[in-house]
């Protein structure tokens, strides 16, 4: 089975529960675990927020008011890769650990906890931020669409 999607979202904070929903929706409706879906629903729902609060600069040459969503449900793996066409990700930022008090900063932390393997990298060619990240698909016993 190999189920994929991809939306073109503006860059507003009402495009991060439109793209959980459909993630969630697609991964039920298959009958992947209700653990896994809830993971992945919340590691898509941080890099979304990171895309509408850093993915564009109307100052920034080639910004955009929008970013882009994909999902690939394949066999036993789920990836999900979200870019925008911000400045660009710093890579120290990316090291540092965010506060125990602090409100923000604590996203990517989190999707590396709920995904198997995380890669933050640039566009190629092209300005911007690409968060892909992997986990291992768990099946319902009932799964309608289960990987065989």
């Amino acid at each position: 089975m190999s189920i994929w999607w991809s939306l073109h979202l503006r860059r507003d904070a009402a495009s991060v529960p439109l793209a959980r929903r459909l993630l969630l929706g697609t991964m039920e409706t298959a009958g992947v675990d209700p653990d896994v879906c809830y993971d992945l629903s919340v590691a898509l729902s941080e890099a979304c927020a990171n895309a509408v609060e850093h993915g564009g600069d109307a100052a920034h040459v080639g910004g955009s008011e929008a970013y882009r969503v994909t999902a690939y449900l394949d066999g036993e793996k789920c990836r999900i890769e979200v870019a925008d066409s911000g400045p660009g990700f710093a890579r120290a930022q990316g090291t540092r650990l965010p506060r125990a008090d602090a409100e923000h900063g604590r996203g990517l932390c989190l999707i590396r906890e709920l995904a198997d393997h995380v890669h933050i990298g640039a566009k190629p060619g092209r300005a911007g931020t690409v968060v892909s990240f992997d986990k291992m698909l768990k099946w319902r016993d009932d799964a309608p669409l289960m990987a065989v």
